[in-house]
């Protein structure tokens, strides 16, 4: 995909929480994640910031173009789950009778096992680019949030800050700008290891085009009734981004080390 408009405005989010969660394709009692934000979660944690109901049409924010860079790829989690009913009978099933009521487990059964996968510690920077008004709406909504925002899921709340403000140039110019995000503890680690390298190598996808990697994650609609998803191109790279560690004789951190992100 040719880059755009030197011109053109970026929103920069900072993604991290102690837990964050990004599903697309998970149903019924195992809810795994990607291990990085989905289109249809940073467009959802957008349309809460500016109060639009699950209902609303979504054309306008599926025009925004996505890019994500992974600061810190953290761990899965995996958490496990039984439901029953405290009253001793069966649990229904997800079919419904012709009244609406819900049917009984045939057999019966009293004990569901649901599995959910959670990303723990990670710190991830999104940018969105796209109409300049429609940005610098959600640029101020993300600070003043009408409805509560999550990463992912209602559970996983994110840390401050949020927002990296407003950029001017591509996704790739942005996400190569922006300094690491990590926390001081990563940052110590890292230092234990490697010295001050004045930048690290981070992974990026940007949707584009021409991209060889298709992503099932674009929301035609939050309706609760009838959620809708389609695909989109992306293209997966590499950027070397400043740490902000002070001037020292270390290595720069320019040779790639392809562990360096899993903390060995």
């Amino acid at each position: 995909m040719p880059r755009t408009h030197p011109g053109t405005t970026v929103l920069a989010l900072r993604l991290a929480g102690p837990l964050q969660s990004w599903g697309d394709h998970s149903v019924f009692n195992r809810r795994e994640t990607r291990p990085e934000p989905t289109k249809s979660g940073v467009l959802g944690l957008l349309a809460a910031a500016a109060g639009r109901p699950r209902e609303h049409a979504l054309d306008d924010l599926i025009a925004l173009r996505l890019g994500v860079r992974v600061d810190q790829p953290g761990t899965i989690l995996r958490d496990y789950h039984t439901v029953s009913d405290h009253r001793g009978r069966p649990l229904p099933q997800s079919g419904v009778t012709t009244k609406g009521a819900q049917k009984p487990t045939s057999p019966a059964k009293y004990t569901h096992v649901t599995q959910r996968f959670y990303l723990q510690d990670a710190v991830f920077v999104a940018a969105v680019t796209g109409d300049k008004a429609l940005i610098d709406s959600l640029a101020q909504a993300v600070t003043n949030p009408a409805f509560p925002l999550a990463l992912g899921r209602r559970a996983c709340v994110p840390t401050q800050p949020l927002s990296l403000g407003l950029h001017h140039g591509d996704l790739e110019e942005v996400l190569t700008t922006l300094p690491w995000q990590v926390s001081q503890y990563a940052r110590g680690k890292h230092a234990s290891r490697y010295g001050n390298p004045s930048h690290i190598r981070l992974p990026v996808t940007l949707e584009a085009d021409d991209g060889d990697d298709i992503q099932h994650d674009v929301p035609l609609s939050f309706d609760p009734r009838g959620r809708q998803f389609t695909s989109r191109r992306v293209r997966h790279d590499w950027v070397s981004v400043s740490t902000g560690f002070p001037a020292s004789s270390s290595a720069d951190g320019g040779g790639h080390d392809p562990f360096a992100l899993l903390g060995w």
